[in-house]
């Protein structure tokens, strides 16, 4: 069974003088582009904040890192009559096995501070499991 790919792209904007600033540090041998400048400064930014992510976790039970789940996962929380209320800081990731059904039945409710991945069916089910996002 292949891994999910564990990286996100995202997209950022920056003033023409900070952008600036960290191509001037580029160019200066500081970091080798521009991603690694931003790379550098979100993991010493969660760095900084590691206590509180220990803290929430411990809170709240959620589990840090990759989560893939299948169907035979989520068919052995059904025959146990359980339902699973996931909190995934990281990847969430359900194999395409997984329909639309299965994880209504078998999932409560679902928090994923991070990245979601499932196919379109399963992810509209999953919305109505997930707290409204604040942007």
């Amino acid at each position: 069974m292949a891994m999910p790919e564990t990286t996100e792209k995202i997209t950022i904007n920056l003033s023409v003088v900070d952008l600036g600033k960290i191509d001037f540090l580029v160019e200066q041998g500081f970091y080798a582009n521009r991603t690694d400048f931003v790379k550098d400064a979100v993991r010493r930014t969660l760095d900084t904040h590691e206590t509180e992510v220990r803290e929430k976790v411990a809170r709240t039970s959620a589990a840090t890192g990759i989560v893939f789940l299948d169907r035979r996962d989520l068919e052995a929380a059904r025959r146990k009559g359980q339902q699973l209320d996931l909190s995934i800081i990281g990847l969430l990731s359900f194999a395409a096995d997984v329909t639309p059904d299965l994880a209504d039945e078998t999932i409560r409710s679902l928090r994923v501070y991070g990245s979601l991945r499932a196919s379109p069916e399963v992810k509209e089910v999953l919305k109505r499991k997930m707290p409204p996002q604040v942007d």
